[in-house]
């Protein structure tokens, strides 16, 4: 991969799908022969022949995405919890959602946005950048990939696994999916993308399917607009009120919400917007939600980067309790938050941050004796692994972080991150 084409697939300053999938386009797959020869990949083109190739496809993936057909219920599509009206992330405040073949498996996380992924780089354990573009000696540890845990770098391997998962799209295997695929309005598109004989093969049709899935998910408009006061503050075109700038400069100190150290918030050097994540690993301690089932098992634990979905390390006691760093954007129309959507309130989510070791009791449950049982969801071996850094670190009954006011300022910041097509008057709620 160029250096040109990294830029592209990772800048913020792409406005539509075919930027991304012109890259795309002229990049060589891992495939079959047999993929070759159906079109899955069908080698260089030309730049027009590139863009047309690319609004195809993503104008295919936009229809799958809504086609509910597709899952083993028939009732459940990707839009079911990837609401494009909520930020493509669900609309409800369930903790985690239901699907499988009669609706009734609950997921075992939180559903994540779907908007302003098109920046994360593949997962590495060692990622190595500063502040300072020009030196790239800081090694900031396990970072990116998709997914809470990271274990998927590529839009396509990403929309594979709601496909074929048991508690949500709910197919058995490939070949099923494909079968509806066979049967679905826009077959004759398929083929039409992928060549007459796609669905000769299954893999290759279900290929074809999910990169369809992912060069519509690589569209600006849709998933990656900057267009939310904060970045028309950026570009000189909006103001922020007095709370909202105080918020900003809060969210920005180090010694006190210190939470762009990992939510970036400024302009990268080249001008690509900020994505308001840096795409690392942090361990929070989320309380234990008792909400999800398999919680309900005192032997289950979901501990990220080191399982159990994630299989590569298990073992691994450094990276148990690890999950990637999410985007704050559109953080204001979230209903449930962190992995295991403990908390359905924003305000929540910072105070949490302000007083968690400071206040462990409000948080966390009591033992029979009257203790606090903090950081209930992870064993204490594990603890060294917790973020430390201001604003947490703080010994029990210490002051708070952050005050209710500057907690209300914060809250107020982030609202400006919302993207204008969100936006009451625009969604018109």
């Amino acid at each position: 991969m160029t250096i040109k084409t990294i830029w592209l697939v990772r800048s913020g300053l792409a406005v539509s799908m075919v930027a991304v999938a012109l890259c795309l386009a002229i990049l060589p797959l891992r495939q079959s022969s047999a993929a070759v020869a159906v079109g899955l990949h069908p080698g260089p083109m030309s730049r027009a022949e590139a863009f047309a190739r690319a609004e195809m496809l993503g104008a295919l993936g936009r229809k799958m995405f809504s086609d509910s057909s597709l899952s083993a219920s028939g009732v459940q599509a990707c839009a079911s919890c990837h609401d494009p009206a909520h930020a493509f992330g669900p609309a409800s405040a369930m903790p985690v959602e239901m699907g499988g073949e009669h609706m009734d498996r609950p997921g075992l996380r939180a559903v994540p946005t779907l908007r302003y992924l098109q920046s994360v780089p593949a997962f590495t354990e060692h990622y190595y950048d500063s502040e300072d573009e020009g030196d790239e000696s800081v090694d900031n540890g396990p970072t990116g990939g998709l997914t809470w845990d990271g274990r998927v770098d590529h839009g396509a391997d990403q929309a594979k696994i709601p496909l074929l998962s048991p508690f949500e799209m709910g197919n058995k295997d490939a070949a099923e999916v494909v079968a509806k695929l066979r049967k679905a309005a826009y077959a004759g598109d398929i083929k039409t993308a992928f060549g007459e004989t796609v669905f000769d093969n299954p893999q290759d049709a279900f290929d074809a399917a999910a990169e369809a899935l992912a060069t519509f998910e690589q569209s600006g408009p849709d998933f990656y607009p900057y267009s939310s006061r904060y970045d028309a503050f950026l570009a000189g075109k909006a103001t922020l009120t007095a709370q909202e700038l105080r918020g900003r400069q809060l969210f920005e100190d180090p010694a006190k919400g210190n939470c762009s150290s990992c939510h970036l918030s400024e302009p990268a050097n080249d001008g690509e917007p900020p994505q308001f994540s840096d795409f690392g690993f942090l361990g929070l301690a989320a309380p234990r939600n008792m909400a999800i089932p398999a919680n309900s098992d005192p032997n289950y634990h979901d501990f990220g980067l080191c399982g159990p979905q994630r299989t590569d390390f298990i073992g691994r006691s450094e990276y148990c309790g690890l999950f990637r760093t999410p985007t704050l954007r559109n953080v204001a129309l979230k209903q449930s938050f962190f992995h295991n959507g403990y908390f359905h309130s924003l305000r929540d989510v910072v105070s949490f941050y302000a007083t968690r070791d400071s206040d462990p009791g409000r948080w966390y449950p009591k033992n029979s004796d009257g203790t606090v049982r903090k950081y209930d969801d992870l064993r204490q071996a594990y603890w060294d692994n917790l973020n430390q850094d201001p604003p947490f670190g703080r010994k029990p009954g210490d002051a708070p972080a952050l005050t209710d006011p500057e907690i209300d300022d914060i809250v107020a910041f982030l609202g400006t991150l919302t993207d204008a097509d969100l936006q009451p008057e625009a969604t018109g709620h």
